[in-house]
């Protein structure tokens, strides 16, 4: 069954290994990542991300039972996928798929409605608050890591990619048989997240540990993941607010905050779709 001729709204089809296109992608060597946080900070200066949200971030575990215990780390961020859950979602087309790999936004476009939120399986997307430090910086609008496509184009590697100071994070175009990427693919066993949705991400790990990766089947099994691991922090963290449980909404206090912050925001929100439309027709 061939799944390279999908096609969803703005999204173009699959190109991995696809001759005559580009399909940008990521290794990260787990082997090497020491969890030194230095690819989030980067990522953080690089965009100016606000505290609380995270366009890459390293998840945390420990593996064993004492004293023989060790602490193993695994980077996360956008998988790009060739057939993307969010582009497909997305009412307004804000979210789409570049013909090079890259999943991308369109502010402009974007109401803010969080749906792409919810369809995304890998969690990678957050909704950027309404008061920034810098008030030139986009708001109200869904975000996520963007490969630094204004970086590839420029022929450099992603922050995350240079800041790494284990080399664990590799970048190329993975229909090039001469890129790193592509060698690696060719000559190690390497697994990607949540394989049995058929999204083909194009960030494959090396050296993965199922033990911290989500389950095999974690989308069938997520709302009794978050549940548990939501109960797991309440029983730690008294008084504290659990941020991550689904979709960075946890309370019922944050949801009715985020429903009526997003019905305040509708105004606006709708005339920037409506002048949106208007040059699409009238240009």
């Amino acid at each position: 069954m061939a799944t390279a001729s999908r096609s969803y709204g703005l999204q173009t089809p699959g190109t991995r290994g696809v001759e005559g296109t580009k399909r940008y992608s990521m290794v990260i060597d787990l082997r090497k990542c020491i969890g030194c946080m230095s690819c989030a900070t980067a990522c953080k200066a690089e965009y100016g991300v606000p505290l609380g949200v995270w366009r890459t971030w390293v998840k945390v575990g420990d593996k064993g039972r004492y004293p023989n215990t060790r602490r193993i780390f695994m980077p996360r961020l956008c998988n790009h996928c060739d057939y993307p859950v969010c582009v497909r979602n997305c009412p307004t087309q804000a979210t789409f798929k570049h013909k090079d790999g890259f999943v991308l936004q369109r502010y402009n476009r974007c109401i803010g409605c969080r749906t792409c939120m919810v369809a995304c399986p890998y969690n990678a997307r957050h909704l950027l608050p309404a008061k920034r430090t810098d008030k030139n910086l986009p708001n109200m609008v869904v975000d996520k890591c963007t490969f630094c496509f204004h970086r590839v184009k420029k022929g450099l590697v992603p922050a995350c990619v240079q800041a790494c100071v284990g080399g664990a994070r590799i970048f190329g175009d993975m229909n090039d048989p001469n890129s790193e990427v592509a060698k690696l693919a060719a000559k190690e066993r390497m697994t990607v997240l949540k394989p049995e949705l058929g999204t083909s991400p194009a960030v494959s790990y090396i050296g993965s540990d199922w033990e911290i990766m989500d389950e095999p089947h974690s989308y069938t099994n997520r709302t009794t993941q978050l549940r548990r691991e939501f109960n797991a922090y309440k029983r730690n963290h008294k008084g504290d607010t659990f941020s991550d449980i689904v979709e960075g909404e946890s309370t019922m206090l944050q949801i009715t905050e985020h429903f009526f912050g997003f019905m305040g925001s509708i105004p606006h929100k709708l005339s920037q779709v409506l002048k949106s439309f208007g040059t699409f027709i009238f240009g």
